[in-house]
C-alpha cells in the first residue's frame, strides 16, 4: 500500500468522525427542544459509516490484491425511538393530561458515543502522523 493511500484513509477517517462528532454536538444541543420544524420534539440523529472498499470487495479479490479503502458517511439517520414523556402542566407543549413529549437524546448515550468518536479520531491522526514520518525517514535514506 502506497503512502498516500494510507494518508487517503486516514483523511476519510477524520472526515468521517468529526462529521460524527457534529451530529453528537446537535444531539447534546438539542436535549431540551420540545418544537422544532416539523412540529413535533427533536429526534435524536446517528451516523451511519461504511466502508468505501467493501467487504464482498475482499472476498472476490485474491488477498494480495486487495487495496484497502477508507471510510465515508452513508447517511444521517434519525433515531425512532419513543420520546420521554414528562409531567409539567405549565410547559407551553404540555398536551390535555399535562405530559410534554421531550427528545429522545440520552446524555449519558451522547456522551460514551463523543468518547467513541474522539478515541477514532485520535487514532486516525496517529496513523497519519506515523505515515508522515515513515515518508521523512524514507527521504532521508535517500540523502
Amino acid at each position: 500500500m502506497s503512502f498516500l493511500k494510507s494518508l487517503n484513509i486516514s483523511g476519510s477517517g477524520l472526515t468521517s468522525q468529526r462529521l460524527r462528532m457534529d451530529v453528537i454536538s446537535e444531539n447534546i444541543a438539542n436535549i431540551d427542544t420540545t418544537r422544532t420544524e416539523n412540529g413535533g420534539p427533536y429526534r435524536r440523529k446517528m451516523v451511519v459509516l461504511s466502508s468505501t472498499s467493501g467487504f464482498k470487495n475482499m472476498l472476490i479479490k485474491n488477498l494480495n490484491d486487495y487495496e484497502a479503502g477508507g471510510v465515508e458517511v452513508t447517511e444521517i439517520t434519525e433515531d425512532q425511538s419513543e420520546f420521554k414523556l414528562v409531567y409539567d402542566p405549565e410547559h407551553p407543549d404540555a398536551d390535555e393530561n399535562g405530559y410534554v413529549s421531550m427528545p429522545n437524546v440520552d446524555s449519558l448515550k451522547e456522551t460514551v458515543d463523543m468518547m467513541e468518536a474522539y478515541r477514532a479520531y485520535q487514532a486516525n491522526v496517529t496513523a497519519l502522523n506515523t505515515t508522515k514520518q515513515m515518508a521523512v525517514k524514507a527521504l532521508e535514506i535517500g540523502r
